[in-house]
């Protein structure tokens, strides 16, 4: 069945959902035929494609591409586009043009923003313009200069406060999920507990409604330092580099291409061949 932004929120409670990164035709068709419910085209391709040192240079050019091509390969999951830094922070008018941009260009079928009560009247804008929405509080890697570094949020009484205040806000505002990372399993417990639309985690404990990570992490092919949060689910970084390497020595031993690689001159050409000047 394909996954919709109704049946996500009809799993809240029922069923746990699967979420991973996209950035790509290719690997989002195998998430895809895997079975996950949704892939985040997240403006994490920053860091793990484009190798930026954060998310603040991806542009919305850059995020319409990216979630075209997955958009391409998505028969059954729900696909979720990030809305990048300064696409929806100046003004609600340009956050719903750059939103309805991401759905019309980039065929996203919900975006995600970052912040609480603060961008309420954007996420209210986008869902008067049926435009489904995806909260994400906690560490919100748009705000890393603000935060000081990738931080665990809500250590403090306040803090907590805030982050459970801005997801019934969100709520409110219309959102139909909402991320939480980086914030204690305990507060992200009673988080999912408080809300009826389902709360993903990264690096929030095994309580949420569902989980999403970055692909390339949890698959060894990010060499960055990487979060205590994430786990090793296979090695794609060694089977890659393994092929390569391969690869590699067939070419410098001329093994590769062989015979059968090879396409075979018609009949009657190898003189034809032969008398070219």
């Amino acid at each position: 069945m394909k996954n919709t932004v109704v049946t996500f929120r009809a799993a809240k409670g029922q069923d746990k959902l699967v979420v991973l990164t996209a950035y790509d035709y290719s690997t989002a068709r195998v998430m895809d035929a895997a079975g996950v419910n949704a892939l985040l085209v997240g403006d994490s391709l920053g860091m793990v494609m484009l190798g930026h040192d954060d998310t603040l240079s991806v542009t919305m050019d850059d995020m319409i591409r990216h979630c075209a091509a997955v958009a391409r390969a998505a028969e059954q999951a729900l696909v979720i586009c990030d809305m990048p830094y300064m696409s929806y922070h100046t003004s609600v008018d340009e956050a719903v043009r750059n939103a309805g941009r991401l759905v019309c260009e980039g065929h996203a079928q919900a975006v995600k923003l970052e912040g609480g009560a603060e961008f309420c009247d954007v996420v209210k804008a986008l869902v008067r313009a049926s435009i489904p929405v995806m909260g994400h509080l906690g560490l919100t890697p748009q705000s890393v200069n603000a935060f000081g570094g990738f931080k665990m949020q809500g250590k403090t009484p306040s803090a907590a406060q805030k982050l459970l205040d801005d997801a019934r806000a969100l709520q409110d505002a219309g959102a139909f999920a909402v991320v939480l990372e980086c914030v204690p399993a305990a507060l992200a417990a009673r988080v999912t507990k408080e809300l009826a639309i389902p709360v993903i985690g990264i690096g929030a404990g095994a309580e949420c409604d569902g989980q999403v990570l970055v692909w390339q992490d949890m698959t060894g092919l990010n060499t960055r330092p990487l979060p205590r949060f994430v786990k090793y689910f296979g090695s794609v970084d060694k089977a890659l580099r393994d092929a390569i390497e391969g690869y590699t020595r067939e070419v410098r031993a001329g093994a590769f291409p062989g015979e059968e690689h090879c396409y075979p001159l018609p009949e009657g050409m190898e003189k034809t061949i032969k008398k070219l000047k």
